[in-house]
Order: structure tokens, then sequence, then C-alpha cells
């Protein structure tokens, strides 16, 4: 059965929403803070979920779109964070339908892995496309055991960079090795940061 790169967020997303919410987003960020924007900026984040770190950048003062493919996670979103500033669009990649303009930081945590190798090089010309001058794509990739009912890819850092590359975006940090937020056995996490030249 061939499955959706979105595949179990629907019916998880009520738990997933408690799980996310239930820590924030600078303490979440906190080792990798220094890669993110430190004046306010135009800001994408990809796979936004629950909408936990889209409002998080927005009230640090950054003007924030952020896309969510999946129904269920984006009216939690809406819901929770509807009063944030953010514009939320019901958008996954690799077409983004609706997003237009141009982004100074685009931020796409956990969502590269679910993209297939077509996927991610259809995504990552469409992310190019989007990025300002000087703007920067900062990319989570999760490695380890694949939770039932998802769809993931054993997609490294390295890989990602060579795609970039393609792209004319330069790496920046490619990191791996990074232990996992929730302690979860075998999982662990790669950092990733592309920048357009200015």
């Amino acid at each position: 059965m061939h499955l959706a790169s979105n595949a179990g967020y629907g019916a998880e997303a009520d738990d997933l929403a408690r799980r996310y919410e239930g820590r924030g987003a600078a303490d979440l960020h906190a080792a990798e803070l220094h890669l993110f924007p430190a004046e306010p900026c135009r800001v994408l984040e990809i796979g936004a979920g629950t909408g936990r770190d889209a409002a998080w950048l927005a009230g640090l003062g950054h003007t924030v779109t952020a896309t969510e493919p999946t129904a269920e996670m984006l009216a939690h979103a809406r819901r929770l964070h509807g009063d944030s500033g953010v514009v939320w669009l019901p958008a996954g990649l690799p077409e983004l339908p609706g997003v237009g303009g141009e982004f100074d930081f685009v931020l796409l945590s956990a969502v590269w892995m679910h993209l297939d190798a077509g996927e991610r090089a259809a995504g990552m010309r469409r992310l190019a496309g989007l990025l300002a001058p000087g703007g920067r794509v900062f990319l989570t990739l999760r490695h380890g055991p694949v939770p039932e009912g998802r769809r993931m890819f054993d997609v490294s850092g390295d890989e990602t960079v060579e795609l970039g590359a393609v792209h004319g975006l330069d790496a920046v940090e490619n990191s791996t090795g990074h232990a996992d937020y929730s302690g979860r056995p075998g999982v662990s996490w790669t950092r990733v940061l592309l920048a357009r030249p200015s």
C-alpha cells in the first residue's frame, strides 16, 4: 500500500497536539537557536503541525506563513494559535499550492524525511525558488525506527546538501547524531542549514 507523506498524522492529531504543545518551542529548539534568524524577517514554516513553532516565531516579531497538509493538524493550529498573526495555509510539499513570494527563513522540522526521492527533488527546487537572496532553509531529519502507519525514508544530511547544491544553495550546517528530543530509543537527528547566496 502506498502511503501519503503525511500518513498517520490525521488519525493521531488529538494525541499529537497534546504532545507537541506540552513542550515550548524555545526549549525544544534551544540547541539550534544560533541557526535561526536573530532579526525579524519573513518566515515560512512547512509542515507546521499544531502551529507551536510558527506561533513562537511570530511572537518573536517575524512575519510568518505556515503550511500544514493534514486537515486535522491545521484545525488544531488555528484553534490553538489563531490569534498569533500567522497566515495558515492547507498546503504540503512538493507543490506548496498557494504559497508565493520570497522568504528569508524556511523551517522544515521533521518533515523532509517523509518525502520520497522524487518529491525531495521537486521540493528542493520549490524551496530554492521561494528563498530571497541570502535566505536560509533549516531542516531536521529523523533517523531510526519508523512509527507504525507512517511513511519515512532514511535521508542523510549529505544527500540533502547535495540536492540543495543542484539548486544553487550553499551548506552552512550539516551535523548528525543529535539526541532525540523525547528520548525515544534508537532515534537521532541531523540538522541541515542551506543558504541562497546574497
